[in-house]
């Protein structure tokens, strides 16, 4: 026995929908925020900047070592489990970060590290899971895409709930108010857990070999073709957090011009995400992958040359309509061609995928850009994902043959 969301009406689905996301977004606020304030803290203390490097490196490294993991025990569970175990690192984690204000010197830097691997890990764990169960609320690709992009819009209002809310009583009561207010965000998940019915896991399907390797998953046709698209993609989002301050510093731009231009980023992030549900039925997957990866490449190519902070927004509006509609687009897709019993650990694999590049791709990004500067970083990654649009061509004929994976169990 097991437990998974399992709506039988809109009405339900509905329902359920609405407090996955308010689950998630209490979960992921506490780590965002918790992630904005332990930096500031850390300089304040004294640290050096590779000390700040190595707490924001540990928010995405011990995820990718636990995503599988985590991805098999949802598979096996259900929802309520691991989200036990999501809120409960979580909860550990920012717990640790309030205890660092009451100590000084190597004690609260210790404490800072083992609360960024925690709360990163727990809200992976979340993400994972979430991601899961919200697919299982689906019947087809419509409901499927409408799903997904409510579900990106709560993680886009978390990142900006939790760093908000957070900067504003540092200012106000300093770090130990911060912490104690991300504190009590996963409680509000513990209430929505228990809000989320609980219903006996389908078996799962005689087909699959006992004792399967976890990297079996890999030789689904199409996967390996997605994640690798899935990965430009997202190293795209990373580029562009990362050269858009160097260029603007660079041409002397001021922190609001420069930050007003990666609002903008995220406010079309955020627009077409609301979009997205109202055309779902007139959308295709492989079709918009195919158009965000052209518009990205073309973007990139021209972003060097926007020599004024309005052409640089213009760009930017034009690279988050693009990026922003990828993530439905890739977790439709990936429901769609796994096998429902192991859609836990196909999310697991592209969580593994993104957070490993989050890692590593910053330090490339940077060696580049001191080399051939911000602008060759542009270019470098437009050809990549222009030469990497060929990845999109096979989808196509995958995404057809796996038409019976459209429907959950039972």
């Amino acid at each position: 026995m097991s437990d998974v969301p399992s709506p039988v009406s809109p009405r339900d689905t509905t329902r359920a929908l609405v407090l996955l996301m308010v689950g998630q977004i209490a979960l992921h606020a506490a780590m965002a925020g918790q992630r904005m304030a332990t930096p500031l803290q850390a300089l304040q203390a004294g640290h050096s900047a590779w000390a700040v490097g190595l707490l924001l490196a540990l928010f995405a490294a011990l995820p990718v070592l636990i995503a599988m993991p985590a991805g098999r025990m949802a598979d096996r569970h259900g929802y309520h489990r691991p989200q036990k175990l999501a809120v409960g690192l979580t909860f550990v984690g920012v717990g640790c970060a309030l205890v660092s204000t009451f100590v000084a010197g190597w004690p609260q830097f210790a404490l800072q590290c083992l609360g960024a691997a925690c709360s990163g890990a727990g809200t992976n764990v979340g993400v994972i899971v979430v991601l899961r169960a919200a697919g299982l609320l689906a019947s087809d690709s419509t409901e499927r895409l409408r799903v997904f992009s409510w579900l990106g819009m709560a993680f886009s209002g978390a990142n900006v709930l939790g760093p908000v809310t957070a900067g504003f009583l540092i200012d106000l009561g300093g770090f130990g108010a911060a912490y104690g207010a991300m504190l009590a965000f996963p409680l509000v998940s513990v209430w929505v857990m228990g809000q989320v019915p609980q219903t006996p896991r389908q078996a799962a399907p005689a087909s699959r070999p006992a004792g399967a390797g976890r990297w079996e998953l890999l030789a689904t046709p199409g996967l390996k073709r997605l994640l690798f698209i899935n990965w430009l993609l997202s190293a795209s989002w990373d580029v562009h957090s990362f050269a858009v301050p160097v260029l603007g510093h660079a041409r002397g731009y001021n922190a609001s011009t420069i930050g007003l231009v990666l609002g903008i980023f995220t406010a079309a992030v955020t627009v077409v995400r609301f979009v997205i549900p109202l055309l779902a039925h007139r959308l295709q997957e492989v079709t918009v992958l195919r158009a965000a990866m052209v518009m990205t490449a073309a973007v990139f190519a021209i972003y060097p040359f926007a020599g004024t902070p309005w052409l640089m927004a213009g760009c930017a509006t034009l690279l988050g309509l693009a990026l922003g509609a990828v993530q439905p687009m890739i977790m439709s897709t990936l429901h769609h061609i796994t096998p429902p019993d192991r859609h836990g650990e196909a999310i697991a694999i592209r969580s593994m995928t993104i957070n490993f590049s989050s890692s590593v791709m910053p330090l490339a990004f940077g060696v580049a850009g001191t080399a051939l500067g911000p602008g060759a970083v542009f270019w470098l990654m437009g050809a990549a994902v222009g030469g990497g649009s060929w990845a999109v061509r096979g989808l196509q004929r995958v995404f057809a043959a796996a038409e019976p994976a459209d429907v959950p169990p039972g």
